[in-house]
């Protein structure tokens, strides 16, 4: 065995070992072990400094990550000892979930440390099952607004030192200005610090790039309050009157069934309530728009930020020839262009088997289409007719919306 080729008898090359802000000497002697043994270590530069003099091969993670996880994957896998240096637990939004997928599990070990969560949650004496989790590292901040209700706490995972700020105004300007919000730095290190203010109060001062944001929710007297339970009112949307309506809305997602890590596609997308309301029910549900009409889809963008769940794709242009190579979705709703015959033909192929097809129709030709369909793949039909009291004079009376025809299948 060379200097450079991992024993083959240990199949466990891989290490992912998770440090704190008390560095090596926080470290059981297990995990100061498998970095020792190690032939290649990767970290940040903060990690790889708290790492004693050895003869081990130091990488610091570039940005983007990718390149360096996939050389890890391919080219060190299964012929070196490599050691992978993660803040706090690292599989917890860490590194150690981005690698452990790919790799069998007696391949590796992991090595975990306190999470800056644990942390946070042990200094503000908050039941760590109590809170949100959110991390802000390279993905939108809008996706806050998702996890906005009064009295919620959020533990939030900053990018740097510009983060409180930004979450700062994102409360304020959502009607949580009178939120409590603690700025957790250096957690777990001799430099730790804490600061307590409201979010509309935040004066702008230097932060450490490395903190965590702790948030207990107050709204403002006039927030909206936005549930997850699909059917949010007509006029949290954005629209120019492509909308499917709150009522239908909430029975068209309870057909679609939304499911932890599920992919729905929104078939003219009109707005992109569907998908949106889709997305908001679990954080790790996620969902494609498809929508022909450019101003209909910036639109949709606009909502999705809006309603905290920037991760919505968008894909503009003309359905289904917008398809492409795109893989099986779980639930397909479409809210438009039935009267194209290729638009159900393509769907169906698409949808994955067990997946949920949902379809609403207004129009008398439409309508004969589903019947149609159903005819022949079975499913159920149903009639939604809804009437909203409005004012006729001076006294109330009530006033029809157009019906729906909703046909729900399940692909065999």
């Amino acid at each position: 065995m060379t200097a450079h080729q991992a024993s083959v008898e240990d199949p466990k090359w891989l290490s992912i070992v998770g440090i704190g802000e008390d560095g090596w000497e926080g470290l059981s002697h297990e995990a100061q072990e498998a970095i020792l043994s190690a032939q290649i270590i990767y970290g940040g530069s903060r990690h790889l400094a708290f790492v004693p003099e050895m003869n081990a091969t130091r990488l610091c993670w570039p940005s983007p990550m990718a390149p360096a996880l996939g050389q890890i994957l391919t080219e060190h896998r299964r012929r070196l000892k490599v050691a992978v240096l993660a803040s706090g637990d690292p599989m917890l939004l860490g590194v150690g979930a981005s690698l452990t997928p790919h790799v069998d599990p007696e391949e590796f070990q992991v090595y975990p440390h306190l999470s800056a969560l644990s942390l946070a949650c042990a200094r503000l004496g908050w039941p760590v099952a109590e809170v949100s989790l959110i991390s802000v590292v390279n993905r939108p901040i809008e996706q806050i607004v998702r996890h906005l209700s009064p009295g919620q706490r959020l533990i939030i995972f900053s990018e740097n030192g510009a983060t409180p700020e930004k979450v700062a105004r994102l409360l304020d300007q959502s009607g949580y200005g009178p939120s409590t919000m603690s700025v957790l730095e250096n957690l777990g290190g001799p430099q730790e610090h804490r600061r307590d203010f409201r979010a509309a109060s935040w004066e702008t001062t230097p932060t450490s790039d490395l903190n965590v944001i702790a948030v207990l929710c107050m709204p403002d007297g006039g927030a909206a309050t936005l549930s997850a339970v699909p059917g949010l009112p007509d006029d949290s949307f954005e629209t120019d009157g492509q909308l499917t309506k709150r009522e239908v809305r909430a029975v068209t997602l309870a057909r679609l069934s939304p499911l932890p890590r599920q992919l729905l596609w929104d078939v003219g997308a009109g707005s992109g309530s569907i998908s949106i309301e889709w997305m908001r029910s679990h954080v790790s549900c996620s969902a494609i728009a498809f929508e022909q009409e450019p101003e209909r889809a910036a639109r949709i963008r606009e909502n999705a930020m809006r309603l905290g769940v920037p991760g919505l794709k968008v894909i503009e242009g003309p359905a289904p020839s917008t398809f492409g190579e795109l893989g099986s979705p779980d639930a397909i709703f479409i809210g438009g262009g039935l009267q194209d015959a290729a638009m159900f033909d393509a769907c169906w192929a698409k949808l994955r088997s067990g997946g949920r097809l949902v379809v609403n129709a207004v129009t008398v030709a439409s309508q004969a289409r589903l019947a149609s369909l159903e005819d022949t793949h079975g499913g159920e039909l149903v009639r939604i007719s809804v009437e909203r009291a409005q004012p006729v004079g001076r006294v109330l009376g009530w006033r029809p919306l157009m019906p729906v025809t909703q046909w729900a299948v399940v692909k065999p």
